[in-house]
């Protein structure tokens, strides 16, 4: 596993256009997948206007993560940002975010975008682990373990 830099973080990020932001909804948390880009050094969110998540998120700390995994080589990379969220209201920069073509995941023929400022960075990147490596040791085949009996669930 490495540690990325704040810069390669913000350049991963720039690279899939979808991630989870966590907020609060009435005192508990919510994760939801949206639709973002990384514009001035900022995530832009875009979501649906009149909705409880931009409610949620109009001038509160949230955090965001996105990530790109290969399940089956179990290699990629996870970011996570916190920061303050604020519904984006100049209309020049609405304009601007509009003509990126940035839209909320689930459609919506007037979004509303949030931009997250970044205060805290993080991310990882995964790199394959040989057979029998750290990385494979402790896992087995669905069915094999003394906890479950072929689901993957459990019993």
């Amino acid at each position: 596993m490495e540690t990325l830099s704040e810069a390669e973080c913000l350049r991963l990020l720039s690279t899939v256009p979808v991630g989870r932001v966590v907020y609060t909804e009435h005192a508990l948390p919510a994760v939801l997948p949206v639709s973002f880009e990384v514009l001035d050094g900022r995530l832009v969110l875009a979501v649906r206007r009149g909705s409880a998540t931009a409610r949620g998120l109009d001038g509160t700390v949230v955090a965001f993560q996105a990530d790109l995994l290969d399940p089956v080589t179990r290699t990629g990379w996870s970011v996570l940002v916190h920061g303050r969220a604020d519904v984006v209201s100049d209309p020049d920069q609405v304009r601007r975010v509009l003509r990126s073509g940035l839209r909320p995941w689930v459609g919506d023929p007037e979004p509303l975008f949030v931009a997250l400022v970044p205060e805290l960075v993080s991310g990882r990147r995964l790199f394959p682990t040989g057979p029998g490596g750290p990385g494979r040791a402790a896992l087995r085949p669905i069915g094999t373990g003394p906890w479950n009996s072929g689901s993957p669930f459990g019993s």
